[in-house]
Parts: C-alpha cells; sequence; structure tokens
C-alpha cells in the first residue's frame, strides 16, 4: 500500500472519530471535555498534511 493512501484511509478514520467525539461532546451537555473532539481532529488535519504532500511531491 502506497504512503498516500494510508494517510488518506487514516485521515478519513479520524475524521470520523472527530465527529463521533462531537457528538459525544453535545449528548453530554458539554460536561465531557472538547479534547474528545479536537484530538482526533488535530491528527486528520496532520494526515491530511501529510497526503496532500504526497501527492504533490
Amino acid at each position: 500500500m502506497k504512503k498516500g493512501k494510508i494517510l488518506l484511509i487514516l485521515s478519513i478514520l479520524f475524521a470520523v472519530l472527530a465527529f463521533c467525539g462531537i457528538g459525544y461532546v453535545l449528548y453530554t451537555g458539554g460536561s465531557a471535555s472538547a479534547g474528545y473532539a479536537c484530538v482526533p481532529m488535530v491528527f486528520e488535519l496532520l494526515c491530511v498534511g501529510g497526503y496532500r504532500r504526497s501527492k504533490n511531491g
């Protein structure tokens, strides 16, 4: 498997996890930490950046 394809799959996985984290935070009425949504989104952004870099170069 190519590096770009792995990064794309990981970015999709982390995006789904981020949206699940958002749902969890909203479900608990905000008593859960926002980190449940923010941490996966940071990793998703890193993977998307790596994917775009591997695609262009």
